[in-house]
């Protein structure tokens, strides 16, 4: 099996972006599936190159990648080194790395290109991402494919529970921060994100989104998530009737955490991804 590591790209603000390529045997061509991490993730959260490594050993190509803005740097892909970077991260941005991933993905001169079949594309998106996925295959004629781990139904995370004087108090002070929890930095949030948010409204109107798709699409949520209830799995449901939905007695992140330290998946991170393979292969993720 192939398994580059941190190949460099140019992302939006000219920031540069991190990108692992997976796959198997560069002797035909082969669905891409897109991977796009969450708020507090990275491509490598969890140990991912072992769900990398599922999807390329079924036959696909499997490309991740952080988010220009998302606070690792090049030299330290696995951490929140760039406070500042993170604190200027905003939807808009995300979506257009996005859209400079796929363009890689697609580009003739391409390196990997022998191994690629651009002509079916999948977007994977975990939580956050998920909520990215949706909006870029709206915007994307390029995506075949879409598929959602405990995604977001709004692009208000993590104000959108914030009483108003906490608002109130960011947009005075230009920043709010929050602890993460796994590493106990203080992460600042600048009130650029909600600013961005307002100016691009129908942009990021995920119903409007995935009203609007007509690809086959997959909502995978654990009935146990306490970040983005299982509920919001059903509002995506509510909205684009055809989604197929998967459930799984499980977290947010599917029984993970960060480091991962086993060759192995949890039970229902496992479940999810064999789902979601199902789903690639025959359309339908309970065959």
């Amino acid at each position: 099996m192939q398994a580059i590591k941190n190949i460099l790209l140019p992302g939006t603000r000219n920031r540069p972006m991190a990108l692992d390529i997976f796959f198997n045997d560069h002797r035909y061509r082969k669905p891409v599936v897109v991977y796009v991490h969450g708020f507090n993730g990275f491509k490598d959260w969890g140990n991912f190159d072992i769900i990398a490594s599922k999807f390329a050993n079924e036959g696909y190509v499997l490309v991740k990648f952080n988010f220009s803005h998302n606070g690792t740097t090049p030299a330290q892909p696995e951490d929140f080194t760039d406070l500042e970077a993170f604190g200027n991260n905003n939807y808009t941005k995300q979506l257009d790395d996005l859209r400079l991933i796929i363009n890689w993905v697609c580009q003739p001169l391409n390196p990997y290109r022998q191994a690629i079949d651009s002509n079916h594309i999948c977007l994977v998106g975990h939580s956050m991402g998920g909520g990215i996925a949706i909006l870029q295959a709206a915007e994307d004629s390029r995506v075949t494919k879409l598929i959602t781990w405990a995604g977001i139904s709004e692009c208000t995370t993590p104000w959108g529970n914030w009483p108003p004087d906490k608002m109130q108090e960011w947009k005075q002070l230009g920043v709010q921060y929050y602890t993460n929890g796994r590493t106990h930095q203080q992460m600042p949030l600048y009130y650029q994100l909600y600013e961005d948010y307002i100016q691009n409204t129908n942009r990021l109107n995920i119903k409007k989104a995935i009203k609007s798709l007509a690809i086959p699409i997959l909502v995978c949520h654990g009935t146990m998530d306490e970040a983005v209830p299982v509920e919001k799995a059903g509002e995506l449901k509510e909205w684009q009737p055809s989604a197929q939905i998967f459930t799984v007695e499980s977290d947010h992140v599917f029984g993970r955490k960060h480091p991962w330290t086993t060759d192995d998946l949890p039970p229902a991170m496992q479940a999810v991804v064999e789902a979601s393979l199902r789903f690639l292969k025959s359309g339908n993720a309970d065959n």
